[in-house]
C-alpha cells in the first residue's frame, strides 16, 4: 500500500471531529464515506459539514466552487458493510474508551478490505491498548487531528507493533491532506501538545474542584497574566466536557487517584445535566457570547 494508492477515507464516527477530518480529507480531493450508526446521527453531521464548510468560505480559506466539490464527494451510511466496501484507509473518532475502539476496529476489519489502514483519533489513549482487537495491529497508527478551523497539526504515534510502511503511508496522506505532522517517536500518552494540554487543565479543575477559586476567576487569571482570549475552562468548552470528563474519569480509575476522581466528578456535575459545552450551548460558560469573551470579563465588573 502506498499513499498514491489511497483513493476512499472512511470516517467511523460522525461527531464533531469525524465531520472536520472528513471535510478536510474531501477538500484535498478525496472521496470520503462517513460512517455511524443511525441516519439520524449523520443528517446531523451532514448538516454540521455543510456549516462548516460555509465558514471555510467565508474566512476565505477556500472558494465556493471548491467547498461544494468537497461536499458532492463526501457520502453517508449507517450501513457497516457499504461503508467498508471501498475504504483505502480509515480514521476513527468514537468515544475515549479503549473497548469500544477495539470493537469498532475488530468489526471493521472483518469487512474493510485487506489493505485498508486503520488510524484513531483517540486524543488520549495509546493505540496499543486496543491494538490487537483491531485484527491487525501492523496496520494501525495514531492519526490525531486538533481542530482544523484553527490549525493545520496532526500527530501521528506509531505503536510498537505498527509497521514501518503503515507509518510512512499515513504521515505522507498528512502531508497530502495539507497538515503538519509532529512525528512521534514512540507511544506518548496525550502525544505533545494534549499532554500538556491535559496537565494544564487537570490542575484547573484541581484548583476548582478543590474551591481554591471560581472557574471565572481561574480563567481570569490565565487570560489576564498572558494576555489570550481563552483560559483553561473556555478550552474545556471548545473540547467538549463529555470529552473531558470521559478522559478524566478514564484516567481516575486508571490511577485510583484521588485528586483525580475529584476532578472527573467536577466535570461529570455539567455533564449530567447535559452542559457540554459549546456545542449544546451551555458548560462552564453559556453560548453564544460567553462571559469570557465580553469587555468587562478580565475586570470582574461584568459580574
Amino acid at each position: 500500500m502506498t499513499v498514491d494508492e489511497i483513493k476512499t477515507v472512511l470516517i467511523i464516527g460522525s461527531g464533531t471531529m469525524g465531520q472536520q477530518i472528513g471535510f478536510t480529507c474531501a477538500l484535498h480531493g478525496y472521496s470520503v464515506m462517513v460512517y455511524d450508526l443511525s441516519n439520524e446521527l449523520l443528517d446531523n453531521a451532514e448538516k454540521m459539514i455543510e456549516r462548516l464548510s460555509r465558514g471555510f468560505v467565508n474566512s476565505g480559506r477556500v472558494t465556493a466552487e471548491e467547498a461544494a466539490a468537497a461536499l458532492a464527494r463526501m457520502k453517508y451510511s449507517a450501513i457497516a458493510e457499504e461503508a467498508a466496501a471501498e475504504a483505502d484507509i480509515v480514521s476513527e473518532s468514537v468515544p475515549e474508551d479503549p473497548e469500544l475502539k477495539g470493537r469498532v476496529f475488530g468489526q471493521f476489519n472483518k469487512l474493510c478490505p485487506e489493505h485498508t489502514i486503520f488510524t484513531t483519533n483517540t486524543s488520549s489513549l495509546l493505540p496499543s491498548m486496543f491494538a490487537e482487537a483491531t485484527g491487525r495491529p501492523e496496520k494501525l497508527v495514531a492519526l490525531h487531528f486538533h481542530d482544523v478551523r484553527i490549525t493545520n497539526v496532526v500527530d501521528v504515534m506509531p505503536h510498537p507493533g505498527t509497521s514501518d510502511e503503515t507509518f510512512e503511508v499515513v504521515r505522507d496522506f498528512a502531508h497530502r491532506i495539507g497538515q503538519a505532522p509532529i512525528v512521534l517517536k514512540r507511544e506518548h500518552n496525550g502525544y505533545v501538545f494534549n499532554y500538556m494540554l491535559m496537565e494544564w487543565t487537570n490542575s484547573a479543575l484541581r484548583l476548582a474542584s478543590k474551591n481554591v477559586a471560581s472557574v471565572e476567576d481561574i480563567d481570569r487569571a490565565w487570560m489576564g497574566v498572558l494576555h489570550v482570549p481563552m483560559g483553561p475552562f473556555a478550552i474545556m468548552d471548545s473540547v467538549g466536557l463529555g470529552t473531558v470528563w470521559t478522559v478524566a474519569d478514564y484516567w481516575a480509575k486508571r490511577t485510583d487517584n484521588p485528586g483525580a476522581k475529584a476532578n472527573a466528578d467536577f466535570v461529570k456535575q455539567y455533564v449530567d445535566r447535559g452542559d457540554l459545552g459549546q456545542k449544546t450551548g451551555r458548560g462552564f460558560y453559556d453560548y453564544p457570547g460567553p462571559a469570557y469573551s465580553k469587555p468587562g470579563f478580565l475586570s470582574g465588573k461584568d459580574e
